[in-house]
């Protein structure tokens, strides 16, 4: 079936490494070649031509090109927004997009401190440079390396390689050093190792494609932040493959569709009650607003890593139990609590 046929993008990566400047240069969109790449667009819908001209560009066969999918899977995290909205895909290539200052760090340090509790061990790739929160982030993972060589000699001291994540730091994903890193990787015949790409300096938001073609997309919210929400984790612009390929559980789509169609609305209706108040809005929208803020307000968290500075015990909450929430929220079950009271705790039921 078309709908079970994906791309080869960990090949088009390692043979492209700026597939989209390429792209852009043999006539190609680098937006459908991206969203080809992530999955928004099946490869069932694509043009010929354009899946014969990614073919020449990778130097492969169209069979090469084309793989048939289905084999992809998330890593759970305990974070509620990230699990529900950006699942992270294990092997997979997964980026965080955020202006300095918004917490990208401590949700990477939160993602470490759970994973390790699963046997997960974390190495962090990172310039021999300063930047506020990376030296907290470091007292957290298993190893912190300089250059991909040393990243390389990192991850081949590990036994199980599978349960290895790579956070690296974009200024080498710019270098095309990670590319390069994960081609050796193959090459060794290693499985894919679950990498994730961070900004420190806050640049990337300001570009269109930051990092090239992704797994996943964390993008972090800089109203949420500003209003004290955190994780501030965009929950609308935030993807992953496995959401857009339906590659997870019906109730999982279903409440992430949901979700997502809810927040969307109340952040409009969040704009037309600041201008025009609450006088002149129909208590239909009203009465969205309200779920929408029940909603906002669960979707934050407290950090174990963070406990310290808030002084609220952290909470590690599963899919299954955000999924349960989210679903009695949306539905108005839990009409009678208030925002505050759903705000920075774990689970409600």
């Amino acid at each position: 079936m078309q709908d079970s046929l994906s791309l080869n993008v960990s090949l088009l990566r390692r043979r492209v490494p700026n597939l989209t400047t390429a792209a852009k240069a043999v006539g190609l969109r680098p937006a459908t070649v991206s969203n080809l790449c992530t999955g928004k667009i099946s490869v069932g819908r694509a043009e010929v031509r354009t899946l014969v001209t990614l073919a020449n560009l990778a130097n492969c066969s169209l069979d090469e090109l084309i793989i048939q999918g289905g084999k992809l899977s998330m890593i759970e995290t305990g974070i509620k927004p990230i699990d529900l909205f950006a699942p992270i895909v294990k092997g997979g290539i997964n980026g965080f997009v955020a202006r300095a200052q918004v917490g990208q760090l401590v949700v990477l340090a939160e993602i470490t401190q759970n994973l390790r509790e699963e046997g997960y061990e974390t190495i962090l790739l990172t310039p021999d440079r300063e930047f506020m929160g990376i030296s907290d982030l470091e007292g957290f993972v298993d190893a912190k390396v300089h250059s991909a060589e040393d990243a390389f000699a990192e991850v081949s001291l590990r036994e199980d390689k599978e349960k290895v994540v790579l956070q690296v730091d974009r200024s080498f994903v710019v270098s095309g050093d990670l590319y390069e890193l994960r081609e050796r990787f193959e090459a060794e015949g290693y499985p894919e190792i679950t990498t994730i790409l961070f900004d420190p300096s806050g640049t990337a938001v300001d570009e269109d494609d930051p990092y090239g073609p992704l797994d996943t997309l964390c993008y972090f919210d800089i109203d949420l932040a500003s209003r004290g929400i955190y994780p501030a984790i965009h929950p609308v612009q935030s993807t992953s493959i496995l959401v857009e390929e339906d590659t997870l559980e019906d109730r999982h789509n279903a409440v992430n569709r949901n979700a997502k169609k809810l927040l969307r609305r109340y952040k409009e209706i969040r704009v037309l009650l600041n201008s025009l108040g609450e006088d002149k809005l129909p208590e239909a929208d009203l009465e969205l607003y309200r779920i929408g803020e029940r909603l906002e307000a669960y979707l934050s968290q407290p950090f174990y890593v963070a406990e310290e500075f808030t002084r609220i015990k952290g909470a590690r909450v599963s899919v299954k139990e955000s999924i349960n929430d989210i679903e009695k929220i949306l539905s108005g079950e839990y009409n009678h609590l208030k925002p505050a009271e759903l705000k920075f705790k774990g689970k409600v039921s």
